[in-house]
């Protein structure tokens, strides 16, 4: 049986290797699953170009969750920590699912994704900062202020959940 510091290590680790969203959305579920004991499969996951003030949303009673496009290549684009952008998506992704899995109260939300940070990544993780004090902490001001950009279409993240389930449900 694992200590709660060789989970937290190991949690930490995985997070900092993730190489793409199916990665962290993995250790969203797992985190999750071991914090509240709940689960939910057949996930999807659309990049969509949204206002910058929106991280993400999950329209209710569906599978889906939608990552603003924008705001991640802002991240990846003034952010050269691979760690605080992979903390970042993790936190936004982290929030939809808790939506996803029944719990749609904002507020309750937001403190459930501070508690499974602070129990799976340890009180001075990024992660735990970032839902502690806002996801939009590790952006400067400025160049959110002042981007523009085109929209671009829709796209459908392949292989983001990868599961035995050969149908959508």
């Amino acid at each position: 049986m694992k200590t709660r510091e060789s989970k937290i290590e190991n949690n930490c680790s995985e997070l900092d290797a993730a190489k793409n969203y199916s990665e962290i959305w993995q250790i969203v579920k797992n985190t999750v699953k071991d914090y509240l004991g709940e689960y939910r499969a057949g996930m999807m996951l659309f990049l969509d170009d949204l206002s910058l003030s929106l991280g993400a949303y999950y329209p209710v009673g569906t599978n889906n969750i939608v990552l603003n496009r924008r705001l991640v290549e802002l991240a990846k684009a003034t952010i050269k920590s691979k760690q605080k952008i992979n903390a970042f998506t993790y936190s936004l992704l982290a929030h939809e699912y808790l939506h996803a899995i029944g719990y749609l109260k904002e507020i309750e939300v937001r403190q459930l994704v501070y508690r499974i940070c602070q129990e799976c990544f340890g009180q001075n993780h990024i992660t735990t900062e970032l839902a502690r004090k806002n996801p939009w902490i590790i952006f400067n001001k400025n160049i959110i202020n002042n981007l523009s950009s085109q929209k671009a279409p829709i796209e459908v993240v392949k292989d983001f959940e990868k599961n035995n389930q050969d149908y959508i449900v």
